[in-house]
């Protein structure tokens, strides 16, 4: 009789191992956990292809260290990737960038050569993973967030990875705007992006902050642009959010969701 570890061994086994098109999670604390789950549910990792290397790594070749290994994925699965995603571009500042899941060290030992390539998401710190929902073969890679995700400040400057908003955070996304329709052919330059999300983020913020006076809170609407490269790669969302930037360009951290602020306030930055 098969008890649960066994189940989730096999599990993890079958994932690890799976074709091009598979989505796979795992929790961010327990990677060996693997399984395939369907492209439609929250996923942290899509499969593009598998690529053997054994032809460079014969049977009694030791695996490549960190470095090496860096510069094989880089190599053999990026341009895997970039023919993955709609529009045969990858965003170099999009929401998606190229990963692989390599041979353990017993695998590598039993001969497996095999390079698993795939698509996830990375924190802006990279050292986590953000789950993503839908196949990557025909999403928009623009870099957006769902409303309501707020990011850590670091040295007062710096936007962290996402946290919970009732901690100190430095922005809140309160809302994504499509660029397209307001450009519909070529690139429009960033201070152009910037000069229409200044019509189109007030309307947004207003309806996920109800309706809050975002200046009586100390708070400023801002939004993301998009780069040339972005553009060529079919990006065309961007997100409105809101934080506090102080005088000397640093930012205010804030502690709370807008949406839980009070409707009217003349509270004043805090010294």
């Amino acid at each position: 009789m098969k008890g649960v570890a066994d189940t989730a061994a096999e599990e993890a086994a079958a994932a690890f191992d799976s074709p091009s098109g598979t989505c796979l999670d795992w929790p961010n604390d327990a990677p060996q956990n693997m399984r395939r789950v369907p492209c439609t549910q929250p996923h942290t990792f899509e499969v593009t292809r598998n690529v053997e290397i054994g032809a460079d790594y014969p049977g009694s070749a030791p695996p490549p260290n960190d470095q090496g290994w860096q510069q094989i994925v880089t190599d053999r699965c990026t341009t895997v990737g970039a023919k993955y995603v709609h529009g045969g571009t990858l965003d170099p500042y999009g929401k998606y960038t190229v990963g692989a899941l390599k041979p353990t060290a017993q695998q590598w030992k039993e001969g497996d050569r095999k390079l698993r390539c795939g698509l996830q998401r990375v924190t802006p710190s990279g050292k986590r993973l953000l789950a993503t929902t839908g196949t990557a073969a025909n999403q928009d890679q623009s870099n957006i967030h769902d409303p309501g995700t707020c990011f850590a400040l670091v040295n007062k400057q710096e936007v962290g990875d996402p946290v919970d908003c009732s901690k100190a955070h430095s922005f809140e996304v309160v809302g994504n705007v499509d660029l397209s329709q307001a450009f519909p052919a070529d690139y429009p330059t960033e201070e152009q992006q910037r000069e229409k999300t200044v019509d189109l983020c007030p309307p947004v913020a207003s309806q996920y902050s109800g309706n809050k006076d975002l200046a009586a809170l100390s708070l400023s609407l801002y939004s993301d642009t998009l780069k040339q490269e972005s553009w060529a790669a079919g990006s065309r969302k961007v997100n409105c959010k809101v934080g506090a930037l102080e005088e000397d360009g640093s930012l205010r951290p804030v502690v709370g969701s807008v949406r839980a602020q009070p409707a009217s306030t003349s509270a004043k930055p805090s010294k």
